[in-house]
């Protein structure tokens, strides 16, 4: 099952990344990435409230259980191994974290899960990458542009690496070209406005823009 995760990831290239909503909507946002194509979505646990973890992961077995599998649910700012174990028991497919913690990617990889740690230096992506994730976050990227990207590829192209912070639907086939292997996208596609506003077609309209991006890069 992990390989066939990591096959989807490289096959799909964008991951949703859905922060700060409640259980509805989460669901509603869910059928709006799905009608426009997206097969990814990342759901944040809240690190300023961890009485909310519960809930949380909760919302992810909703989802998983929901879906079936068209549309595969992981768990995204998890910078600690209780938090591995929850997303697990949940049902959530990969574990994505804001920072490089050995611990949580050793924890991912025992308990059969996809491991995204994020990185910004090459340092940090190759910590990543011995410890044993299979893609590497690099995290924030949108402030630093493609050619940062670039730069930092060059002596380490055997690593998976996702773009993630600023991407958008008019960049992300530059960073796909510039050899990363998909992008997670958060507020410039599960926009907590348009959720406040029950705009769901907007997400939905520009979840397809994305996935027309990245056709064919």
């Amino acid at each position: 099952m992990r390989e066939q995760i990591i096959q989807k990831v490289q096959q799909e290239k964008i991951i949703a990344i859905l922060r700060g909503a409640d259980s509805e909507q989460c669901l509603k946002v869910a059928q709006a990435l799905y009608d426009g194509g997206i097969r990814l979505m990342e759901i944040t646990y809240n690190q300023k409230d961890p009485g909310s973890w519960q809930t949380t992961a909760d919302t992810i077995a909703t989802i998983a259980r929901e879906f079936e599998g068209r549309l595969l649910v992981g768990a995204g700012t998890v910078t600690c191994p209780e938090l591995v174990d929850m997303t697990a028991k949940a049902g959530g497919l990969y574990i994505i974290s804001p920072d490089c913690n050995e611990a949580v990617i050793r924890r991912t990889r025992e308990l059969g899960l996809v491991s995204m740690p994020g990185a910004l230096t090459p340092t940090e992506v190759l910590t990543a990458h011995r410890a044993g994730a299979d893609f590497v976050k690099l995290f924030p990227i949108g402030n630093l542009g493609v050619s940062y990207a670039k730069a930092v590829m060059a002596p380490i192209s055997h690593v998976k690496l996702l773009a993630v912070g600023g991407v958008n639907e008019k960049n992300v086939a530059d960073f796909l070209k510039a050899g990363m292997v998909g992008a997670g996208i958060g507020g410039n596609l599960a926009n907590k406005a348009w959720i406040e506003a029950g705009e769901y077609h907007k997400i939905t309209e520009t979840a397809r823009k994305l996935v027309e991006a990245v056709k064919g890069v």
